[in-house]
């Protein structure tokens, strides 16, 4: 696989009008007082709780009560999204790393047959955390860190996954976002600049990542994640939210379904804009529309405030790392 870094700008795009957010339910099951992942499976969601001594992945039903979890033995670190394969398995990404000192990942695949595999990674360029997994149609994991600054790696194995192995990973990619005005999470501002969740359309039309405050977009070609991500996105303000994580499209792929740690959660579609649900399976030469740059009230520049917003965040996810995670 290539390693060649590819810049994938995302400027601060104006807002897009779309229907208005719907909650479908709430989660009020203890188990997921720290939602982080979520997976539309026809009918059925899948939810992933951040932290835990063990790997559980939990079906929701229409009402979002749990009825059903899938488990490994495995003792994770720090789950924090979710993806399934080609085949149904479902892949957690154990990429937590708030204070930047594992050796390294893992990603953990739950098989329908019942049995699962682990696979250890390492970094090219130290310790990050990463909050996104990006599970391309054909199968292939990518990860997307968080950043306080707002430019994220995007990163994929550099050799074949192997079950108790580990392999190295390749940066293939960068993500930057800017300040957007979007209310929302626990770091005021800075949670516009942080990356905290993806997810990849179930007919492979187009994948998202997520900040604390809004979605991003864009159109997918095949498994070509690389070359989407570094394409211009529609960018979709989602609801106000205390710590907003878990992103998935619907089962027809014409909506993102979000949800947020703390119980309540409220499950809510959130429709995309009617451009961008219409577009359908993407091809390499449409891509999606553009928006002017968003005019904000405050009087700093925005890099000033991006920069302010920043070492806040540093300042905020550092102290909850050290409080929350183990050694």
């Amino acid at each position: 696989m290539g390693g060649a870094v590819v810049l994938a700008p995302v400027p601060a795009l104006a807002e897009v009008a779309a229907p208005a957010p719907e909650v479908r339910c709430s989660i009020t099951d203890p188990r997921l007082a720290e939602l982080s992942g979520l997976v539309v499976v026809g009918e059925q969601l899948l939810a992933l709780n951040d932290g835990g001594d063990q790997v559980a992945v939990h079906g929701l039903d229409s009402s979002c009560a749990v009825v059903d979890v899938q488990t490994a033995a495995a003792d994770p670190f720090d789950p924090e999204d979710l993806g399934v394969g080609p085949d149904g398995s479902v892949w957690v990404a154990d990429t937590g790393d708030n204070g930047d000192v594992r050796p390294t990942v893992a990603l953990h695949v739950l098989r329908p047959d019942g049995t699962a595999a682990l696979h250890r990674l390492t970094y090219p360029d130290g310790a990050h955390d990463a909050e996104a997994l990006l599970l391309a149609p054909d199968g292939t994991p990518y990860l997307v860190t968080k950043e306080v600054l707002g430019s994220s790696g995007v990163y994929r194995p550099a050799a074949v996954l192997v079950d108790g192995g580990t392999v190295p990973l390749e940066r293939v990619g960068t993500v930057n976002v800017t300040l957007t005005g979007t209310p929302g999470g626990p770091v005021g501002r800075a949670g516009q600049l942080l990356i905290t969740g993806g997810a990849v359309a179930a007919d492979g039309s187009a994948l998202a990542l997520r900040t604390y405050t809004d979605a991003y977009v864009w159109p997918l070609a095949g498994s070509d994640v690389v070359g989407a991500l570094a394409g211009e996105p529609v960018r979709v303000a989602l609801p106000e939210s205390p710590q907003g994580e878990a992103i998935s499209f619907t089962a027809d792929s014409q909506a993102l379904v979000v949800a947020s740690e703390g119980l309540p959660s409220a499950v809510t579609v959130v429709p995309l804009p009617a451009e961008t649900a219409a577009a359908g399976p993407a091809s390499a030469g449409s891509p999606l529309p553009s928006f002017a740059e968003l005019t904000t009230s405050s009087d700093r520049s925005p890099i000033a405030a991006a920069l302010i917003a920043a070492t806040v965040a540093t300042l905020v996810v550092w102290l909850t790392g050290r409080l929350r995670r183990r050694p």
